[in-house]
């Protein structure tokens, strides 16, 4: 059968419209699984090559209105960019100043897409009110979680019947700083996690206090007074005002790829390449391994090796104590400082660290409520250490009439040196930093137990080093949140708990003391 000219003209012109309609058809297998996802966050990838971007362009142009697509570093944003104009035929409606693309869709729909980037904390605020149903992260390990959480807040529309997701494409995290991804999907991507989830399942969570707690289903509900759940709720008395009581949980679902699973790159040499990369590159751009070669920094103070190693101990010693705890050596006191720290509390049981009690900073507006929180913690007359820098003081001076308190202001000198005695510190701060590092260190054999808390082992693992001459400088708490978008509020109470001054009550002498206060022997030591 012969075709005319004029049928394959009628062809091609079919072809274009078929393409200004649907401008882009998810390949069967994991793209076609996330495309169609109803997970109100979606994690897609793992490995390199398996038609990330083209998702995020595709879920863009086809099932959103308002988009915004954001890239750590802007210069990476180019790649991005010129695949839309592939999808869509042309660059009409892309303002270049703006970042933005202006279209209506085949069905009518008009449709913005913005583009940013966020290389430095801080910047997500720039896009703080700003609503989008659909919010793409690509390469969102790179990102800071302060920064995705904090836009995720305006995921929303007015729409009705239009839904809104988010999506986080990503490879393995190839740094400490990347490791938050692996937590946020932690039923996907942590293979210590007690009820792992298939690719592709939905699982529902909600926040308490700042943290993450996986939930059974959608329901909602409303947290009772001992953070039990409660389902049984009239919502006629959560009306108005209250109604930011009740907990709506968010879906998540994580879906992996690999470049086997794009058509497109399998006939290409862009799988040698991969094939040829050095380990541990190699397991995780070509078989997306999560757990593969996430290096520390050089300059990370405590590897997390020291810190798993501490938190595996951390069990059998609590099954050992047999329900009778040894006496509590010492608590732990950092005070919140505002915006989004926690004011935390460590108790030590001589080297085993019971759980952290961390609230967030508006639950202790004053010296008062930490103080309060402070001796419902406190056991066996334990030393109080705080830290009084700033807002510490005000509790400091409450807990100091009656219980043992010692405040510590870590920007004073240090007299000490480390364990070889070769090297000092730059302030008190670097050396309690650096007291931990040796008491974790496997060498010194401390057998020191800490509570395995995620949030715990991101701070521990989170301070940098330097060494200026025979001096050892760390971070201090604000080159760590620029660095990282949050304050390490669990460490930072964990090192003052270290801290090992004798009680008081123990000291020859103690119990001819006729009432406590009277007499301060450390007095000398501030």
């Amino acid at each position: 059968m012969r075709i005319t000219r004029s049928a394959l003209e009628r062809l091609y012109l079919v072809g274009l419209e078929l393409k200004r309609r649907i401008p882009w058809v998810p390949q069967e297998g994991p793209q076609t699984m996330a495309f169609e996802s109803e997970a109100d966050i979606i994690g897609f990838g793992g490995a390199a090559g398996g038609g990330k971007t083209d998702l995020a362009c595709g879920k863009a142009l086809r099932c959103h209105r308002r988009a915004a697509v954001f890239r750590r570093v802007g210069t990476e944003m180019q790649g991005i960019e010129d695949r839309f104009e592939e999808l869509i035929g042309s660059k009409d409606g892309f303002n270049g100043q703006k970042r933005v693309w202006r279209r209506v869709r085949p069905d009518g729909v008009k449709q913005q897409i913005e583009f940013g980037s966020l290389p430095n904390l801080g910047d997500e605020r720039g896009w703080q009110g700003r609503p989008h149903d659909l919010k793409v992260f690509d390469e969102a390990a790179n990102f800071l979680e302060a920064q995705v959480r904090f836009l995720l807040g305006w995921l929303r529309t007015t729409h009705k019947g239009q839904r809104c997701q988010a999506l986080l494409t990503f490879n393995p995290p190839t740094s400490a700083e990347g490791r938050w991804i692996i937590d946020f999907f932690a039923p996907w991507l942590d293979p210590k996690h007690p009820n792992p989830a298939k690719p592709g399942e939905l699982r529902w969570f909600a926040t308490l206090k700042g943290k993450d707690i996986e939930v059974p289903d959608a329901r909602r509900f409303i947290f009772n007074d001992d953070g039990t759940r409660n389902y049984d709720f009239d919502p006629k008395d959560f009306r108005r005002e209250r109604q930011v009581l009740v907990i709506r949980p968010k879906s998540r679902t994580f879906i992996p790829s690999k470049v086997t699973d794009n058509r497109f790159l399998m006939d290409t040499e862009y799988v040698s390449q991969l094939q040829a990369l050095p380990e541990p590159l190699r397991s995780q751009m070509l078989n997306g391994d999560f757990m593969a070669g996430v290096q520390d920094d050089i300059w990370q103070v405590i590897p997390t090796a020291w810190v798993d190693a501490a938190m595996a101990r951390w069990e059998e010693q609590r099954l050992a104590f047999n329900g009778v705890k040894p006496p509590m050596d010492s608590l732990g006191v950092d005070v919140a400082r505002g915006g989004g720290d926690e004011t935390t509390l460590a108790p030590r049981y001589g080297n085993w660290y019971d759980e952290l009690d961390a609230h967030p900073g508006k639950e202790t507006p004053d010296g008062h409520a930490v103080a309060g929180l402070v001796v419902a913690r406190l056991r066996d007359r334990a030393v109080i250490h705080i830290d009084v820098i700033g807002v510490g003081a005000s509790p400091y001076d409450i807990l100091n009439v009656g219980h043992q308190t010692v405040g510590v202001n870590v920007a004073e000198k240090s007299l000490s040196t480390d364990r070889s005695g070769k090297l000092r510190f730059a302030n008190l701060r670097s050396q309690l930093w650096w007291d931990m590092r040796e008491a974790l260190d496997p060498d010194n054999n401390q057998g020191v137990a800490l509570p395995p808390d995620k949030r715990l082992r991101a701070d521990l693992t989170a301070p940098r080093w330097e060494l200026r001459g025979p001096i050892i400088k760390v971070e201090g708490r604000d080159e760590i949140i620029d660095r990282i978008g949050r304050s390490p509020d669990r460490a930072s109470a964990l090192i003052l708990a270290q801290i090992d001054t004798p009680k008081v009550a123990n000291l020859p002498g103690a119990h001819n003391r006729t009432k406590r206060g009277e007499y301060d022997p450390y007095s000398n030591m501030r």
